[in-house]
């Protein structure tokens, strides 16, 4: 029958022909595309793809951008409002039995409110990707540059915002010393940077950032039944952000890219990853970001990972990307503005011609759960485009409760493993430990210049202490030559007390210097000593 399930194919739908609307496990590494207008059933379909590609072996990473998609984590119940219409839908299909089931969810969030917290370390997010977060321009990216630069040649690891700031510090705080070596390092350029830090530090972004840092092959995991696990990332919050939910993404498509080893064209991927609002990604994007992503989407494929955007529009999705899209879903648009207009031709443009289908008059007239179909064959080229009847999903379609959610979260393979950040010596403490040392021993070099200060004024004698020793010297000698005299049966001129007083004034004189300080005191002397 027209609907029965074949493992090595994702079955699509039914064609209006009745040829069974497949994309082969093989030719599924070549991306893809979901398409269409609000309402249509996209989402209904990615949810549909993800199971069976779970079912197949094969693990799946997909955003849930509006909280309707973690469903997939139970089975669907005849007692679902939509019920009848899926069972329906399944019997049109040929799909007999058609028995609802689950699938091996774990559900991540970036915050680690509605799942296993993912984060990464400023170093593996690097200067370009978040240059981009940060919307700066050349000059401050050229800057960002350089702190990384400095880091590294200083073994400073950047793990989080503080450790970037910190070393953004350092940057301006040396940035004399730093032209020769670097470049300018603006003050302003560094005072840009940590305000757009401090904006999305209170969006919560600093949380993204840290230990312990999100390992990749943890989205490639089976379970015990040869299920591939479908990673759900809880991303309502994670929407108000944009620039952060694209570069986040963008980020894991590059830890992929360099973690994965090459494999040509496997007989199934390693991974499918939905990316949902794809055109977040090329919003606003420098040229050198836009690079990275033709790149990263060209080059992935030989590591075995397929990509399929999930777009409202397909003309959101640049030329050099789509041309690589090699299967199609393409829901319904409307033609309410020319830019809708534009859309669809370019939609009708894309697909091998069906002599048979007017796809630019049909693309307006798809029913919710209708879709025109396009994969690759077993040799590659694109098939003839086909209106379908897209085939209903087992698992749940709407979202679960928190009580479900946490039932399926305390069996996750991961409890534990990324719940609770760690905070090890890095730059942000490196720099602090070195300002703290550099603090105390200025302070010990003031302490000990003011201890041998002291130490100098009690080893060389005041003037009047060498006044006084001076004066006691004179007043004995005096004395003596008095007593002498008396003995001698002499006269003596000499005067003890004169003699002391003289020789007060010559040290102070000495001491103090100029001989008119030394009249103005032997005067001074002279008349206390009358």
């Amino acid at each position: 029958m027209g609907g029965i399930l074949n493992m090595d194919d994702i079955y699509i739908g039914l064609g209006a022909t009745g040829e069974r609307q497949v994309l082969r496990l093989d030719r599924a590494n070549r991306h893809g595309l979901v398409a269409g207008a609000t309402g249509t059933g996209k989402t209904v379909t990615l949810q549909g793809m993800a199971e069976q590609f779970s079912a197949r072996g094969v693990p799946v990473f997909l955003a849930d951008v509006k909280g309707d998609l973690s469903g997939i984590g139970m089975p669907g119940s005849p007692t679902f409002k939509h019920a009848d219409a899926i069972e329906a839908r399944a019997k049109q299909l040929g799909i007999d039995p058609f028995t609802y089931a689950d699938n091996p969810v774990v559900f991540w969030d970036l915050y680690g409110e509605a799942g296993h917290p993912i984060r990464t370390t400023i170093s593996e997010m690097g200067p370009l990707l978040l240059a981009r977060l940060m919307g700066l321009n050349e000059t401050q990216e050229g800057v960002l540059n350089i702190a990384f630069r400095y880091a590294d040649d200083n073994g400073l690891l950047l793990l989080d915002l503080a450790d970037l700031q910190a070393t953004l510090m350092a940057c301006a705080q040396n940035a004399g010393e730093l032209a020769a070596k670097y470049g300018n390092v603006s003050k302003a350029s560094v005072g840009t940077i940590q305000r757009q830090l401090l904006a999305f530090e209170s969006q919560g972004a600093d949380r993204f950032f840290g230990e312990p840092a999100f390992e990749i092959n943890d989205f490639i995991k089976i379970d015990d039944q040869g299920r591939g696990f479908v990673n759900v990332l809880s991303a309502e919050k994670l929407m108000q952000s944009p620039k952060l939910y694209a570069t986040f993404l963008l980020w894991l498509l590059s830890e992929l890219f360099e973690a994965l080893p090459e494999v040509g064209d496997p007989e199934k991927p390693k991974l499918v990853f939905f990316f949902d609002e794809a055109h977040l990604l090329f919003d606003d994007a420098p040229e050198a970001l836009f690079d990275k992503v033709e790149q990263v989407v060209r080059l992935i494929r030989s590591k075995g990972v397929g990509v399929y955007f999930v777009s409202q529009n397909p003309i959101d999705i640049p030329e050099k990307i789509a041309g690589q899209l090699g299967n199609r879903v393409q829901h319904a648009l409307r033609a309410f503005t020319p830019r809708d207009q534009k859309a669809i031709k370019a939609a009708a443009e894309t697909f091998r011609i069906n002599p048979d289908l007017d796809v630019g008059k049909v693309i307006t007239e798809l029913k919710v759960g209708e879709a025109l179909v396009s994969t690759l064959d077993a040799d590659g080229a694109p098939g003839i485009v086909q209106r379908t009847l897209v085939a209903p999903p087992r698992s749940r379609l709407g979202p679960l409760d928190a009580k479900e959610r946490a039932v399926i979260q305390s069996i996750s393979p991961f409890d534990g493993k990324y719940d609770a950040a760690v905070n090890r010596e890095s730059a942000a403490e490196v720099l602090a430990q070195k300002a703290a040392d550099a603090a105390a021993a200025a302070q010990q070099v003031e302490a000990e210049g003011a201890a041998a200060q002291q130490a100098s004024a009690r080893q060389t004698p005041s003037m009047w202490g060498k006044a006084g020793k001076a004066a006691v010297g004179a007043i004995a000698a005096s004395a003596g030559s008095v007593i002498a005299a008396e003995i001698m049966g002499k006269k003596s001129r000499a005067s003890p007390i004169e003699s002391g007083a003289s020789a007060i004034v010559g040290t102070i004189a000495t001491q103090i210097g100029g001989a008119a300080f030394g009249r103005f005191a032997r005067g001074l002397l002279g008349g206390l000593l009358r």
